[in-house]
């Protein structure tokens, strides 16, 4: 073999793919990036999808006889993927004539692997290093927010952690930011993140809050979400029948539209401004006994304070270089989804009528919002759909980000111009990823079953190919740490400890003689009286602790 190089190709090749055979004193592993040089095209990047070791001469025969101890003459063959190299003009392009066999297989340098899958040239942000090396990621601001973007993974692969690591990057380069919060995640951006030294420096950041940066709205009150900065309220005037059925469970008849409609009209004819109250009296005069179902709903969402005669301005939740979370943490399921209907439409509105600066609305949980036909059905799943095939137009991007993909609405993954991919392993949700990812073969549905915490695959418009991307650590606190369910165990099982080593050990005292009595049977008695006795004079030690001595 040539000096330096990892392999030589052997075999029938192609334009696309070719074999080669490694060499033993220079590992190659999967997914590594390797170069050979092309007759007619120079240098040419290609990806490792395969590796197989083989031996001709250890037969199964020999297995059973029982351990090898000389594995000298072992083969290792790989298979690699051709990638390509840049024209003169910076297009990407393949060979058009197959690699020759003989060719030495050489390590891709990383000026090479940074030119190829377009991972230099002036980018914004920054999301962490290609797996396996130290050449950083980055993506374009305008990109990702104008293509949208969708963050995918099984729950606890670390997708709220990425998210917050693309939000960090976001915010620094002051893109607005709305972002809807059903577990009271994200607060934690505004406090400065407590990664290790090391951590930091391989990734070249510090730590950073974003606390004057960040406005926390709660749509239920601060006694249920003490974190929140300002209560969040929806317009309560003039209701239309499309915005309170929305609320409506499946179980709801035509006849309850149909209560709720008249009662709705008669009102609009008689009143310039209504409110619910007015609704729900209007409601109760209709003669309907299925009026009750219709006024127990209505209740329950004015019960809820979320309506009010001074709403949250839309103007306030979307501001250059600021981020607003609606944390929906307290409120129901079938409320939330009327919240992020309402919230979304007049978003939408306001940046058609360049009300509000261009910006991007980051969608947690997008599977309850924006569900795919046949799951479930949600009120806010229209205009989401509208925001992902017309947001562009307006400068208003749309991250989705879902532990359930094949549950997403597929009109609104197939807009992300950018996904990010962590571990997943139900073949539905990999099904759906593989029908919605250009440029996906085997090796890429394999890895998504096999990523390890913290490595994501990273599909995007700025990038050739799919890639393998080291995500950074974050800058601010993470908010979506799972709980320790043996916390308190541990706590207790502590202080018990603590306590035994402290207190010194009983004293052993020799057991008194008992005195004989005539009475044979009565032996036992007074031990059970003193021990009666004792026992009444705990509950009554007790008694008197809890309730006072004069109880």
């Amino acid at each position: 073999m040539s000096r330096g190089s990892v392999g030589v190709i052997f075999g029938e090749t192609g334009t696309l793919e070719f074999k080669f055979l490694v060499s033993e004193s220079t590992p190659v592993h999967r997914g590594e990036y390797v170069k050979a040089w092309h007759e007619s095209d120079g240098w040419i990047l290609a990806q490792v999808i395969l590796i197989k070791r083989y031996s001709e001469k250890y037969t199964l025969k020999e297995a059973k006889n029982g351990l090898r101890k000389d594995k000298s003459g072992d083969n290792i063959v790989a298979e690699a993927t051709v990638i390509g190299n840049r024209d003169s003009s910076g297009l990407l392009r393949a060979p058009t004539i197959p690699f020759s066999p003989g060719d030495p297989i050489y390590k891709a340098d990383d000026d090479l692997i940074n030119s190829v899958l377009g991972l230099s040239g002036k980018k914004d942000m920054n999301i962490g290093l290609l797996e396996g090396t130290d050449i950083p990621v980055n993506l374009s601001v305008n990109s990702l927010v104008q293509r949208h973007c969708s963050i995918l993974a099984k729950t606890g692969s670390g997708k709220s952690y990425t998210a917050g690591v693309v939000l960090e990057e976001l915010l620094d380069n002051n893109v607005p930011l709305l972002i809807i919060d059903p577990h009271s995640e994200y607060a934690s951006l505004k406090d400065p993140g407590s990664e290790k030294q090391g951590d930091l420096d391989k990734y070249n950041i510090s730590p950073k809050g974003y606390g004057s940066d960040i406005t926390i709205y709660t749509p239920a009150n601060k006694a249920i979400n003490p974190v929140a900065d300002e209560a969040f309220r929806l317009n309560g005037n003039n209701l239309t029948v499309k915005e309170l059925t929305s609320i409506f469970p499946e179980s709801y008849t035509s006849t309850h539209v149909g209560i709720l409609y008249e009662a709705v009209q008669k009102l609009r004819s008689e009143m310039d401004t209504y409110t619910i109250d007015d609704i729900i009296f209007e409601v109760g005069n209709d003669k309907s006994k299925a009026k009750w179902n219709v006024i127990n709903l209505l209740e329950s969402v004015r019960d809820s304070e979320i309506l009010s005669t001074t709403p949250t301005p839309i103007e306030d939740l979307l501001q250059k270089g600021k981020a607003s979370v609606i944390d929906l943490k307290g409120v129901s399921p079938d409320l939330q989804r009327m919240i992020v209907a309402e919230v979304c439409s007049s978003l939408f509105e306001a940046r058609k009528m360049d009300n509000v600066p261009p910006g991007m609305l980051v969608i947690e949980e997008a599977h309850n919002f924006a569900p795919e036909k046949g799951f479930s059905k949600s009120p806010s799943s229209e205009v989401l759909r509208n925001i992902a095939s017309e947001g562009r137009k307006f400068g208003l991007g749309m991250m989705v980000i879902s532990q359930r993909p094949a549950r997403v609405d597929k009109n609104v993954l197939s807009q992300c111009g950018t996904q990010i991919i962590m571990k997943v392993t139900n073949p539905n949700d990999l099904k759906s990823i593989s029908k919605g990812l250009e440029g996906v073969n085997s090796y890429v549905e394999d890895e998504l079953i096999r990523l390890p915490q913290g490595v994501s695959m990273l599909v995007s418009t700025d990038i050739e190919k799919p890639v393998l991307v080291d995500i950074r650590v974050r800058k601010s606190q993470h908010g979506g740490k799972s709980v320790n369910v043996l916390k308190g165990k541990q706590k207790k099982q502590k202080s018990k400890e603590t306590k035994q080593k402290q207190s010194p050990p009983p004293k052993k005292t020799p057991p008194e003689p008992s005195q004989p009595s005539a009475d044979t049977g009565s032996t036992s008695a007074p031990k059970q009286s003193e021990a009666s006795e004792q026992n009444s004079e705990d509950k009554g030690g007790l008694f008197k602790k809890i309730f006072g001595a004069n109880k």
